[in-house]
């Protein structure tokens, strides 16, 4: 879809293989956070109808794509994955304007995109099950993965290529159809995703995008009695509404959620190295990620001086729009969230030690029309405190001393969320009792937080989501059953238990 920034270009849904309006009419617009002048484009307001025309064409597209032999569909996706590559440029720069991360980020963005798809496209010859001997003569045993039929995928709107990509590449690699709702801070990316999708020659409603709230199209999917399987990302409570509304038909949920991030840094740890890892884990994404640093946890010998070294660098990022190449941090996705994380500034001034940044800054030279907030360092934080407790979604870093590593796990696993941390140390000692001790989906030694790859599971423990992973040969799970196969070829019939044991 062609289109000029003068001219506001207006998307469809994509249901059954046609970009089609609403059965309301109604749109909404996607504006650039950073400056919010600029209107990325005009999407459709769709409801509870829409979303069961997408997944009645998803359902109708199911037989044929279910019996396309999987290194067919493999070939499709393979299609998709170089056009990404292709595309990668264009996709970043349109991402970094309608959700605001800086550009090296959004290429990275589409580059989890590009990796996800080669990966799952390569289990179009594998997805293996098991062969098995038979306790019984004569009989073959083994094992294959079934899909499930309809997939409703619901993602968010800070890794709008990279999160939808690696929900739906395992749902058409196992023979699913999708359903995709986006969130309605990134519609323009999901278009442009979609249009690739098309392109690479994904049959006529394998694929379905409907935009729109997550109350007129998402929950609708999520209680759709035709709809098997629901992936979602976002927040905790949304999670839970999901988990409840799927429960009455047993329709199986996948959930990623929140997440309340912690580095822990021992008094033998590389500081500089330290540093780097904190800098890109809280302040990337403007810290808009599941996975961002949100809580320092650092020896008391060594955190005044950790303190200084960070807090000089913090105080150099430069705040600006994702598409400069000077920018550090872009703005918070949309007014809503700059008015949460003032929020939380305004509870750490009242209540701790705010040490930099705490301020919207609205009120720069250049940032005057979008979400901008300072990068903030708050100490004297205490684990249990809310600054500690809760997901601020926002450029915030709380930092909490401790007087040993006994002291910095307590800290770390005191939170209902179970996702990523981090570690510190020079220590090969130390770092092996963190990768027992640390109760989280992911850890790292000696990096951020942040930096998950396509080929090992991805997704947390505790409130942090339900136990389904996300990327690697585990995201197969969430959109395939276990069927157990049996051939006996003896000519008898043979009765298992019965017939295998001595008399």
């Amino acid at each position: 879809m062609t289109e000029s920034r003068a001219e506001i270009p207006t998307y469809g849904n994509f249901i059954g293989g046609e970009w089609v309006e609403s059965t309301g009419g109604g749109t909404f617009t996607s504006v650039n956070p950073a400056d919010t002048r600029d209107v990325v484009g005009r999407f459709q307001a769709s409801s509870a109808a829409d979303a069961a025309m997408a997944v009645r064409a998803a359902e109708e597209a199911g037989p044929g794509w279910r019996r396309t032999p999987a290194p067919k569909r493999a070939e499709i996706m393979f299609r998709f994955a170089s056009l990404l590559a292709e595309h990668k440029e264009r996709l970043a720069r349109e991402m970094t304007r309608e959700m605001g991360k800086v550009l090296p980020e959004a290429r990275g963005d589409v580059q989890e995109g590009i990796d996800i798809a080669f990966l799952m496209a390569g289990e179009g010859r594998r997805m293996f099950g098991d062969t098995v001997p038979s306790e019984l003569p004569d009989k073959w045993a083994m094992s294959v993965r079934e899909p499930l039929g309809v997939a409703a995928i619901v993602t968010p709107w800070n890794f709008p290529i990279a999160i939808p990509c690696w929900k739906m590449m395992p749902a058409l690699i196992t023979g699913n159809t999708v359903v995709w709702k986006p969130a309605s801070d990134t519609p323009g990316s999901a278009a442009l995703l979609v249009e690739l999708l098309d392109r690479a020659g994904f049959p006529a409603g394998t694929v379905n995008l409907v935009t729109g709230s997550g109350e007129a199209v998402g929950m609708p999917l999520v209680e759709n009695p035709d709809v098997a399987v629901v992936s979602f990302t976002g927040h905790v409570e949304t999670g839970r509404q999901i988990a409840r509304r799927a429960a009455r038909r047993l329709t199986r949920v996948a959930l990623e959620l929140g997440g309340k991030n912690a580095i822990v840094v021992m008094d033998d740890a590389d500081l500089d190295l330290a540093v780097d890892g904190i800098v890109w884990s809280a302040f990337g994404t403007t810290g808009q990620r599941c996975t961002a640093c949100s809580r320092l946890i650092v020896h008391e010998r060594v955190q005044d001086d950790l303190l200084d070294r960070l807090t000089r660098r913090v105080l150099g990022l430069r705040l600006g729009d994702g598409l400069d190449p000077a920018t550090d941090v872009g703005p918070l996705v949309n007014a809503a969230a700059l008015q949460r994380v003032a929020g939380y500034a305004d509870l750490a001034r009242t209540e701790h030690t705010v040490v930099c940044g705490g301020r919207p800054a609205t009120d720069r030279p250049g940032l005057e029309h979008g979400h901008f907030f300072e990068p903030t360092i708050v100490r004297d934080v205490r684990p249990m405190d809310r600054l500690a407790q809760e997901e601020i979604f926002g450029p915030v870093l709380s930092v909490i001393g401790v007087p040993d590593y006994a002291a910095a796990v307590t800290a770390l696993n005191q939170t209902p969320y179970g996702l990523s941390s981090s570690i510190y140390t020079r220590s090969v000692d130390t770092a092996f009792r963190a990768m027992r001790d640390f109760r989280t989906g992911l850890l790292y030694v000696n990096a951020g937080t942040i930096g998950a790859e396509t080929h090992l599971p991805f997704g947390g423990m505790k409130q942090s989501g339900n136990g389904h992973r996300e990327a690697g040969h585990a995201a197969l799970d969430t959109f395939t059953e276990w069927k157990a196969i049996y051939v006996d070829y003896s000519g008898r019939l043979q009765r298992a238990q019965i017939d295998n044991q001595p008399e």
